[in-house]
């Protein structure tokens, strides 16, 4: 089955490219678009998408808000890739921290475009690692350790946090730690579970944050 995409842009030409982009791969298909935020939650509920396309910035309701309401308000809800103009962005990054799972340029390739959809959707790595551990350097609001020492975190899952935190996918974690890919899973649902975190991208930001890894 392909992976499904909502393109959501106050932008056409935006959508059109995307769309374009995104449609010549047999292995996405776009569902559907909307120009605000405030119309992605029914879209949503009706079409099922497996990843929003979202843009950070829009008139009525920005990417951030409209991430936090899907997230909130839809049961087992998509992927939210953040498409935006500039990656040092601070909305950018509050989108992220909202719980978005990656952010796309509009200038980027249509190569790195389908590449960004694919990484999203399937959720087994970090989209663009260096860029977040640049946006925690800068925007991040160094939040107390007590939360992650609170997680409890074994050794072996320390590691794979930072291992996350690098970039790396469960095949080049498992590879690192000399360990089967299972397991490298396992670890990452843990990490999950013990943080709070929707997907490695919360987790990354959470261990940033906290200071358990240095951003800089």
């Amino acid at each position: 089955m392909p992976f499904t995409v909502l393109l959501v842009d106050d932008e056409p030409l935006v959508r059109a490219g995307l769309r374009a982009v995104l449609e010549a791969q047999p292995d996405i298909e776009v569902v559907g678009e909307a120009a605000d935020g405030a119309a992605v939650i029914p879209l949503v509920n009706r079409l099922r998408p497996d990843v929003v396309a979202m843009d950070v910035r829009m008139p009525l309701m920005d990417g951030i808000e409209a991430t936090r309401l899907v997230l909130r308000t839809v049961p087992d809800p998509p992927k939210i890739l953040v498409v935006t103009t500039f990656e040092n962005d601070e909305y950018v990054y509050e989108a992220l921290r909202a719980g978005a799972d990656g952010f796309l340029l509009k200038r980027a390739k249509p190569s790195e475009i389908v590449h960004a959809v694919r990484l999203v959707a399937e959720g087994e790595s970090l989209l663009f690692p260096v860029a977040v551990r640049q946006l925690a350097s800068e925007y991040g609001t160094g939040r107390a350790r007590e939360a992650l020492d609170r997680a409890a975190l074994t050794d072996r899952e320390a590691a794979v946090l930072r291992l996350m935190a690098r970039g790396m996918s469960n095949a080049e974690i498992a590879a690192d730690l000399v360990v089967g890919i299972q397991t490298v899973k396992s670890h990452v649902s843990s990490v999950l579970a013990k943080l709070g975190a929707r997907d490695r991208t919360q987790a990354v930001i959470a261990a940033y944050e906290s200071g358990f890894v240095a951003p800089g």
